[in-house]
This record gives C-alpha cells, structure tokens and sequence, in this order.
C-alpha cells in the first residue's frame, strides 16, 4: 500500500500529472469551450462541453478534494456561487438554516436576501454557546449548520468537532467556511464538518489575481446534486481561473508559514499600543479562542481585526494612513490589505445582529517584511 503523501506534496503533486503529449511539467491550460467527438455520443476523455467538465478545472478540482482530505471537490466561478449551488442542493422553501452571529456578510446576504426571499429561514446565533445553537435547531426544518471558523472579521474561534456532533445528532448538514485557515491550517472533514466551503479567491490562488470558489464534499448522493447543478445553472471556474489558482496552491504551505508568522509579531506589536483597544487574533493568549485553535488548527493565520479607542474617527484615518497596508477589498494574497468593515466587506449587515462596530479594521497581513509592516502601521496609528 502506498504511503499517504504529506500536504505540502500534495499540494504540488495532486492532479497535476504532467503532459503526456509533451512531457511539459504543468499540464496546459485547456482554453476551449468544446471537443470534438470520435462520433455521436462517443466522447473524447469523456468531455463534450466546458460548462460540463475541462481537464484544467478537473485537475484543480482533484487537487482541492486532496488538500482537504475529501471525496468530491468542485471549482466555482466564486466562493459565493460555491455556497449558492450548495444551498439549492440541499434547501427547499420553508427549510431553515442556523449561522454564526458574525458571519460573512456576502454569505448572510446570499442567505436572508436571496434565499430568504424564496421562503428560506435562517437563525443567527453565538456558535461558541453550544447551548443555544442546540437551541436555534428546529427539528425537522433545520437543515444546514453553518460554521465559519475563524470567522470574518472577529477572528471567533468555533468547535467544529462539537458542533458537527450536535448537527449529526439533528440530522443536518454541516458545512465550514474554511477560507480563512485554508487547508494548510485545518480540516473541517476530520473534524466532522459535511461540507468544506472556500473562496479560492482568497489564500488558494493567493495572488489577489483570480476569482474562485469551491465545495469539497463526502457524501456521495449530495455531491451528484450539486455536480448536478454545477452543469445544469453553469456557476464554473474558467480555465485560466483553474490553472492559476493550482499555481497557487503549489505555495500555499510556504505561504501560510509567513502569513502566520507576521501576524502573530504584529498582533503582539499592535496589542501593546496605547491606541488599541482590543486585538482579536486567536494567535494571543488572552484571545477566548486561543486554546481550541491550537488545537484544531496548526497556525493562527494571517488575518487580525483591530479596535480603536478612539472610535470610528481613529479608525478611519488608520484606513486610510497606511501605504504597504493597501485599502482594498478582499484578503489572503501575498501583499498586505486594510479594510473598514463597517462600510466594506460588512455593509451590508448594517442594522442587523451581524452589524461590526465602526472602529473596527480588519488587517489582511500579507508576506513581505515584517519590519516594514510593522513600520508601516505604526506611522499610521494614532500618536496619542
């Protein structure tokens, strides 16, 4: 029996078979929309269309279900349609979905305002209070738990193992938003997660060059609907989105080491500043999830959330003070963002339960020169 490669193998080596053709090392990128049959019905390869299947986005596909330790992966034109088709393959009007309470916006507003209006419930709810996502479970209507560890922006920290017990005990599907470990930091399936949501936009392709999602599933029956609507409402990574996102992947592991690195030194360099009100980074002790990440993660990761004492004023002009930190959308690439979530990435939850506080910044913290970082940050932070 062969022996069981370890991750960062597998990360460069996991459906990308070099090309038999021409020996090229990286398998081509396959640019085309279709394929020419040997007759009627008689398919190349199996292929016939691109909607319905390309050996570039099949490659990264194997790739995804390997690094997450999984049976079926699929590549999506986005992590929000990733999350859509999951959602239609497994909701009905009048089924009901419990969440985390500080969730991604996109992923709330997909939720409530999308599904909502076809008659999808949903409850928001503390993931880290066992009890009440007991409670917000509506047996018989529930049918999704959906878990988002370490969650945007707050960086809470849940127990996937534990909340996977309590869904299985209900009967529901399990899914975890694993875009900001990534699979070079934890894996929701050996913990017990369904389902294994990314944006691949995110630290997979890791250059801020691509747009992507994916959904890495177990459960045989769950995955033929989804492969099902994948074709049928067409959501598909393109080619050259697949290939550069396997580009990436090849360096995640290295990666995801310096992001880990220059957060924790700036998470520990912003705690101690007199204009910080509260650093929320699981990589530090005094962080209430600091115990359970060690524990089911092998980094802390490289984004940080930030308070100012001196309220959304403060927090506006670091905003927009920094230079390497670049004010953008978006994170996990390898330079360095800030974001104001409040009127960004968050603006759509305004005035709900998942609203973040104005003087909150959320710090994408990227793999250049801590020094620099540091130096950059501290010239912007408030002087009193």
């Amino acid at each position: 029996m062969a022996k069981k490669k370890n991750f960062d193998t597998v990360a460069i080596h996991a459906g990308q078979a070099f090309d038999p053709t021409t020996g090229a090392v990286i398998p081509p990128i396959y640019q085309t929309s279709t394929y020419v049959q040997e007759s009627i019905g008689n398919l190349r390869g199996g292929y016939e269309y691109s909607r319905g299947g390309n050996p570039t986005r099949n490659s990264l596909e194997t790739l995804l279900a390997a690094l997450e330790g999984g049976k079926h992966g699929l590549s999506f034109a986005s992590g929000l349609a990733a999350e859509d088709t999951l959602l239609r393959a497994i909701l009905k009007p009048g089924d009901h979905i419990v969440l985390g309470n500080d969730v991604y916006g996109g992923t709330h507003r997909l939720i409530e305002r999308v599904h909502g209006s076809s008659g999808v419930r949903n409850t928001t709810v503390d993931l880290s209070d066992l009890r009440a996502v007991e409670k917000a479970i509506i047996a018989g209507e529930t049918k999704i738990l959906w878990i988002e560890t370490p969650s945007n922006p707050l960086m809470k920290i849940s127990d996937i193992a534990e909340l996977a017990d309590i869904g299985h005990r209900a009967g529901i599907v399990v899914v975890v938003d694993n875009t900001f470990a990534s699979p070079a930091l934890q894996n929701p399936l050996s913990l017990g997660a369904d389902v294994v949501v990314h944006s691949t936009t995110k630290y997979l392709g890791g250059h801020s060059d691509v747009l992507g999602g994916a959904l890495i599933i177990n459960d045989d029956e769950l995955a033929e609907k989804v492969t099902f609507l994948q074709f049928a409402v067409g959501p598909v990574s393109a080619p050259l989105d697949a290939w550069l996102t396997v580009r990436g992947i090849k360096t995640l592991s290295v990666r995801m080491d310096r992001h880990c690195s220059n957060a924790q030194a700036i998470a520990e360099f912003l705690d101690a500043h007199a204009a910080v009100e509260t650093v929320y980074y699981p990589g530090l002790p005094a962080h209430p999830g600091h115990e359970l990440a060690k524990q089911q993660m092998s980094g802390f990761g490289g984004m940080i959330a930030l308070s100012f004492k001196g309220g959304a004023k403060a927090a506006r002009k670091f905003c927009e003070s920094t230079h390497l930190f670049q004010l953008a959308e978006s994170l996990g690439g390898v330079e360095s963002l800030v974001n104001y979530p409040a009127e960004m990435t968050h603006a759509s939850v305004r005035g709900t339960e998942l609203e973040v506080a104005d003087n909150i910044v959320r710090l994408s913290v990227g793999i250049e020169d801590v020094a620099d970082l540091i130096a950059d940050l501290e010239a912007a932070l408030p002087r009193k």
